[in-house]
């Protein structure tokens, strides 16, 4: 039997701080981890921008509130739970993630907690676990599972080449060229193609 392990932003959901920099206007968190691969460099830099901003976690929220998951990600994650059961593996965070996993039904999410000041201010933050993604299929693994991982960028090569098959899902030209071991699916109908085919392979070792 094995588990499929997605991540969440890129995978299913938009980018939400990309999202919620172009609706607020603040170009300085546009950037992603597709752009610094350091998460605490890249959250340090976040909360800086945000504090100088005087932003509070309601007005983030409220943009959260009006996004939808990407074209396509519903039917895809409703045909792969037909199939086997999925973990979403994320790097963001339970005060933002609940408008979004239940556009999704809400599959079971492993992520990390904002720490909030009482003026709703984000004054840093709290990791459930270091390279929690890996980590997770790794203890999967000692459950004598076999794991089918999608991911889209840097901060989830660990847990694709920690499962048994890995598969890239739209990255940019710099996450292929740097593992081009990870095969790559450009849209939900390849990234069926890619589970079938681990799906397959998987069973043929048996």
């Amino acid at each position: 039997m094995y588990l499929s392990c997605l991540d969440l932003e890129g995978v299913l959901v938009p980018e939400i701080w990309l999202c919620v920099a172009e609706r607020m206007g603040i170009d300085e968190l546009r950037v992603t981890t597709r752009d610094i691969s350091d998460y605490d460099q890249l959250m340090r830099h976040r909360i800086s921008v945000l504090g100088d901003k005087g932003l509070r976690l309601s007005e983030i929220q409220h943009v959260i509130d009006e996004m939808a998951p990407l074209s396509g990600a519903v039917e895809f994650l409703s045909w792969l739970r037909h199939r086997s059961q999925v973990i979403v593996l994320s790097d963001t965070f339970y005060q933002f993630a609940g408008p979004l996993m239940r556009q999704l039904g809400w599959p079971t999410l492993f992520c990390n907690q904002l720490l909030v000041d009482d003026a709703g201010r984000i004054e840093g933050y709290r990791l459930r676990q270091t390279d929690q993604k890996r980590q997770v299929v790794k203890a999967l693994h000692d459950l004598n599972f076999k794991i089918v991982a999608a991911g889209d960028s840097y901060n989830d090569t660990s847990m694709l080449d920690e499962a048994d098959f890995g598969i890239l899902f739209r990255p940019p030209d710099g996450v292929i060229r740097q593992f081009p071991q990870f095969p790559v699916s450009r849209d939900y109908e390849q990234l069926r193609v890619a589970f079938e085919n681990a799906a397959v392979e998987l069973e043929a070792q048996h």
